[in-house]
């Protein structure tokens, strides 16, 4: 009996300094990290992204967007950085991924980096940095990223099934968002995102095509903002660049996304789905009536969002595993 109990609090014990070891690597995150090692890093990466931004003004939602999925698989350790190999699918190959662009401004601001410091800054940090610079470079907020994150060493394709969904309800996305200690507030705020950038028909088709067995179009889409996407995505279209903007603002980081929300004018049914709680629903106006408050809270969620690590090493090259 004694040894049981033995065994059941060394087991306990053991839980609890892994809890210790999981939080310090948080905690070990700084915003003055590279200040010694690499003190130019972060302007060298926002040059890389500004040059970029004007040669592709697609580039801020592509950055932003592959760091949310960079976190939400594994934590922000950029495993959505690296390549497929033989014997290995990748999560950037995987559908949920597959428009994913820009990963070249990474590879960049990698090089550019790796110049002034080498084997120093983290893959998975110059991606957070770069999706800082995205939103600022927009017209967004700007904000210390702490750093400090170790880059990954898996990156499977099977993983992305955890991903949250276009087609989720509140449910399903509070689900997704708290397995990740994210909270409804975060979830509101981090889907403010989307005021940047272009979704293709086939994330939306089902909103505006044969919606259910009595619907052909989703109710809760305002009529004429409905006949704009059937324009653009006819049932039949086979135009591969087809789509729409996710607002009417797709290069400016404002708060217009949540307007337009609260208009029946959203793109995925997920975005639609924040209106259909009370409490989603009252933070949904609260950011469309003050893009300060939206400014704030975007800002607080990025940087617990961009809290959650599980990376082992400093890459040389971002596409493959040292």
């Amino acid at each position: 009996m004694a040894s049981k109990s033995t065994n059941i609090f060394s087991l306990i014990f053991s839980f609890y300094f892994l809890g210790l070891a999981h939080l310090k690597l948080v905690n070990a995150l700084s915003p003055t990290y590279y200040d010694q090692t690499c003190p130019n890093a972060e302007s060298t990466i926002t040059s890389v992204v500004k040059k970029a931004m004007l040669n592709d003004p697609t580039v801020p939602a592509a950055l932003l967007r592959m760091h949310f999925h960079d976190c939400f698989i594994r934590g922000c350790d950029g495993s959505v950085l690296l390549n497929s190999t033989e014997k290995n699918i990748a999560e950037k190959d995987s559908p949920p991924n597959i428009s994913l662009h820009a990963f070249y401004v990474i590879d960049n601001a990698k090089k550019a980096v790796e110049a002034l410091c080498p084997k120093t800054v983290s893959c998975a940090d110059i991606l957070a940095l770069a999706a800082r610079d995205a939103v600022t470079l927009s017209g967004g907020p700007t904000w210390d990223v702490p750093k400090g994150r170790k880059d990954g060493r898996v990156s499977k394709i099977i993983e992305t099934l955890q991903l949250p969904a276009q087609t989720f309800n509140i449910s399903q996305l509070q689900q997704s968002f708290a397995q990740r200690g994210l909270s409804l507030d975060d979830l509101v705020a981090l889907s403010g995102g989307h005021t940047l950038g272009f979704a293709h028909c086939s994330s939306f088709q089902n909103r505006i095509h044969n919606f259910n067995s009595n619907q052909s179009v989703d109710p809760t889409l305002e009529s004429s903002f409905a006949d704009g996407l059937k324009r653009a995505c006819p049932a039949k279209n086979t135009a591969k660049n087809a789509g729409a903007n996710l607002d009417s603002t797709p290069t400016t980081f404002d708060n217009r996304y949540y307007k337009l929300l609260l208009q029946g004018k959203s793109i995925f049914s997920s975005d639609q789905s924040l209106v259909t709680s009370a409490k989603s629903k009252a933070l949904v106006s609260k950011f469309a009536s003050s893009q300060q408050e939206f400014q704030k809270a975007f800002v607080k969620s990025m940087i617990k969002m961009s809290n959650i690590n599980g990376g082992q090493e400093v890459r040389l090259n971002c596409r493959v595993v040292n």
